[in-house]
């Protein structure tokens, strides 16, 4: 019941009510369309505030805590889109940007999901540690990334080496604008953080719900190649959240977070992104298929996570601890 409150709750919140809005007006044949210039904007604001919020929290927590957990942050970040880009182009038949377009996605994080067990958790009355904010903000860097890297080495159209893809990734406007955000949050100071809270932080999800109404669109527009796929689709979008909980579950317990800790650990892996994966695929891979990666991790993965996922690894934890 708690989970099923959970799932109602965060399916009725806002941003989630605009994606819906979006794909209904195209199901209506409205003539509402977002300007691509407006679209542009939304997706340098978001990807920056992202950036900027991670700051903040690596700058609280300090860095002694986080240097084991970063680690582990950044190991998973680098080794789940690997998987997904494999298992994706073996499993789904998906092209070079399908494939990297998902593994951002699921490389990445929810904070939806991540909040939602949080929630969960403060129910409970289970501790976990006041870091892990951060180390969700910096799960988001590599797994971007890595897929940006992917859809570059392998795409059949480029012959590039490899140093010259870690170059045009590194160099590309989403890592710059995730990296500018980091930096203004974790170097600004409390005087120059309080001077942005107007701009980054207190007008963010008015503007996800503007970016969502838009990915609602894009989505719609584009599920009639999503059914291609079927089964097979669906059958991902189970099995990866089950996948990688259950590795980063393990990988907590190995560096000695506290089962709260573990838990939440668990759903930052099992989770996949909505907010900054769409923003960074929309800009890097403009042929990957929205209809493709935001059915799977938006309209499955997501639901999913919050009605069994959260209680599921909460239940593995407590055989594990």
């Amino acid at each position: 019941m708690e989970s099923l409150s959970l799932l109602g709750s965060n399916l009725l919140s806002p941003p989630i009510v605009a994606f819906a809005a979006g794909a209904c007006s195209i199901w209506a044949r409205s003539d509402l369309k977002i300007p691509e210039q407006i679209y542009q904007a939304l997706t340098i604001y978001l990807l920056i505030a992202i950036g900027f919020k991670g700051g903040v929290a690596i700058s609280s927590a300090g860095l002694g805590s986080l240097i084991l957990p970063m680690m582990a942050t950044l190991f998973v970040g680098l080794l789940i889109p690997v998987v997904v880009f494999a298992v994706t182009r073996w499993f789904l038949k998906s092209s070079v940007s399908n494939a990297a377009a998902l593994a951002a996605h699921y490389g990445s994080v929810s904070a939806v999901t991540f909040m939602a067990c949080l929630v969960f958790l403060d129910r409970q009355s289970m501790p976990y540690e006041s870091f892990m904010p951060a180390v969700m903000a910096v799960m988001e860097l590599p797994a971007l990334l890595m897929a940006l890297l992917l859809a570059k080495r392998f795409d059949s159209n480029q012959n590039a080496s490899m140093s010259h893809c870690i170059k045009e990734a590194l160099s590309g406007k989403t890592f710059t604008l995730l990296l500018c955000g980091l930096l203004i949050g974790g170097l600004s100071g409390d005087s120059g953080r309080e001077l942005m809270h107007p701009f980054l932080v207190t007008p963010f999800y008015g503007i996800l719900v503007l970016f969502l109404l838009d990915m609602g669109q894009s989505a719609a527009s584009h599920l009639s190649t999503a059914k291609v796929l079927g089964e097979r689709l669906i059958a991902f979008a189970i099995a990866a959240p089950i996948v990688q909980g259950l590795l980063g579950l393990g990988l907590a317990y190995l560096i000695g977070l506290s089962q709260g800790g573990a838990i939440v650990f668990a759903i930052l892996t099992a989770s996949s992104s909505y907010i900054a994966a769409p923003a960074a695929c929309r800009a890097a891979l403009p042929e990957a298929n929205p209809g493709i990666y935001v059915t799977a991790s938006l309209g499955i993965t997501f639901p999913f996570n919050l009605a069994i996922g959260v209680p599921l690894f909460y239940w593995i934890s407590g055989l594990i601890y």
